[in-house]
């Protein structure tokens, strides 16, 4: 399976990045980002990308694979609605709307948030327009598209976040984690469960469309 990447230099991008990497039943992953991850795999190749709303130039290079893993967002905290649209809907949609024409028969993964309102009637601004996002991406001519909402995520196998005072949290609070994972697998997961199920979803396929926190960890 050759796969895309999206958001490899997130939190959970770098997760999904690593399992992509030691699952023997991947040979190529390529990662699409801003600035370069810094892994050195074999079978990693990496395309640097200023201009996320048009791919009108490396059209060639994202052509013949068979998935995309589409971890690239942002938190909506003090965000104007019009900028956290601009980075979370449109970004998104430039991206899948190109893939959409150039591999008609991937399987396109998103990774949304717990709390998505799929009416985009909710009163809470990131879940209205995540859930358009994701109605949005279903309309596309993909082979298959998949939404996955995770609630809390225990980073693992060095992933980290980008957000200093999160990253912090989670260093703070880092042996309770295990734990709230045995106990509330419905509330906590991580980034290599949820890297390991959108590998399986891509390969296999689902019975839901929209994966909430127990499908995750489930899979």
């Amino acid at each position: 399976m050759k796969v895309i990447v999206f958001g490899a230099t997130g939190m959970v991008g770098q997760g999904v990045l690593r399992e992509c990497l030691v699952d023997r039943g991947i040979d190529r992953v390529l990662v699409v980002g801003r600035s370069p991850t810094g892994v050195r795999n074999a079978k990693l190749a990496e395309i640097t990308h200023d201009d996320f709303t048009d791919y009108s130039a490396i059209e060639a290079e994202l052509t013949g694979f068979d998935a995309c893993f589409f971890c690239l967002g942002v938190s909506s905290i003090g965000m104007s609605e019009q900028r956290y649209r601009h980075l979370t809907y449109d970004l998104t949609l430039a991206a899948a709307t190109a893939l959409a024409k150039l591999n008609p028969q991937m399987t396109f993964v998103y990774v949304t948030g717990a709390g998505t309102d799929s009416s985009e009637q909710s009163s809470r601004m990131w879940a209205r327009i995540k859930g358009k996002t994701e109605n949005d991406l279903f309309k596309l001519p993909f082979r298959a598209a998949y939404m996955f909402r995770p609630g809390a995520i225990q980073p693992l196998h060095g992933a980290r976040s980008k957000t200093a005072w999160v990253q912090a949290v989670y260093t703070a609070t880092w042996p309770l984690w295990s734990v709230l994972r045995r106990i509330a697998p419905s509330l906590v997961t991580s980034t290599e469960q949820i890297g390991r199920a959108m590998i399986r979803v891509a390969r296999e396929g689902y019975k839901r469309k929209v994966l909430e926190m127990e499908d995750i960890n489930g899979l």
